[in-house]
């Protein structure tokens, strides 16, 4: 193979049809996972007044098929390297390609609270308000997390409502000009911490220790995020900044022929970036690959 794609998102698949386009031979790996697919309706990716994740997702397969990309299912469990060729296990499938492109992505950090799944799956919990917080214009929003990293993504969403609700799941006082500044800003932090939650019509409710309850529109976790970056990290890729891997203009890391793209880059998680990085990291492979003249 001329290059090998790991991961399936929107960074993996794009990079997959400009390498297919550039007539390279390709495979992409993919486990299933990616974050993408969670969304229910996103409003903010060009060209689309809105498209489901798992609709993009399905396009963006279909165009990178249609240019002979091949795409596989299965986890990607080690990649080794000897004298400039990569290997790389997925279960009974052998990989061999002269360049790789980690497009694995991230994991978000979430509160161990039962109904939290079936209410992602519902678009009553969302992850990214960068993405959506426009479609909450108005609502009553809810941020739930560390009573400090809660604070802060709420402030950020005070831009689109005025009843932006901070949802303690740790018992830490915030110091005394802190907790004025945050009141200040028109945020209500009710007493916690919050040990569950359930749906609640087209809302939800979140419950605290003494049973209290508070009622939502549509509720954020500020958690943070883990970038699924241990294939290249086991390579000797750099970490930047928070975990994610380092990778210089042209998206390589910082092991030659090793390239990376989408979230696992960059604390900026958005379906454009990803695309951009790959449209980048592709041209850059081909480019650095021997020429496949015809």
């Amino acid at each position: 193979m001329d290059c090998l794609i790991v991961g399936g998102g929107p960074a993996g698949l794009t990079a997959a049809t400009y390498l297919a386009r550039f007539r390279r031979r390709v495979m992409l790996i993919d486990a299933g996972a990616s974050r993408a697919a969670l969304i229910p309706e996103s409003h903010n990716y060009p060209g689309f007044a809105g498209i489901a994740g798992p609709a993009l997702l399905a396009r963006l397969r279909d165009q990178a098929e249609r240019y002979g990309a091949r795409l596989a299912h299965g986890e990607v469990e080690r990649i080794a390297r000897d004298d400039g060729t990569f290997f790389a296990d997925a279960g009974a499938l052998t990989v061999r390609a002269r360049s790789v492109l980690i497009a694995t992505g991230i994991v978000d950090d979430s509160p161990d609270l039962p109904a939290l799944t079936a209410l992602v799956k519902a678009a009553r919990v969302r992850f990214c308000p960068i993405c959506d917080a426009y479609e909450a214009i108005d609502k009553r929003i809810g941020v739930i997390g560390p009573v400090r990293r809660a604070v802060s993504k709420a402030l950020f969403l005070r831009t689109y409502s005025r009843d932006v609700v901070v949802l303690a799941l740790d018992r830490e006082v915030l110091p005394e000009a802190e907790h004025r500044a945050a009141i200040e800003a028109g945020l209500t932090l009710p007493p916690g911490p919050v040990v569950d939650l359930h749906p609640d019509g087209a809302g939800l409710l979140a419950i605290d220790a003494a049973g209290g309850r508070v009622s939502l529109d549509v509720l954020y976790p500020a958690m943070g995020a883990a970038a699924r970056s241990g294939l290249a990290l086991a390579l000797g890729a750099e970490a930047a900044t928070g975990g994610c891997l380092w990778a210089d203009g042209k998206q390589q890391t910082s092991v030659p022929m090793l390239y990376a793209a989408g979230d696992v880059t960059t604390d900026l998680h958005q379906i454009a970036v990803a695309t951009g990085h790959a449209a980048v990291a592709a041209t850059a492979i081909h480019n650095a690959l021997s020429r496949n003249l015809c």
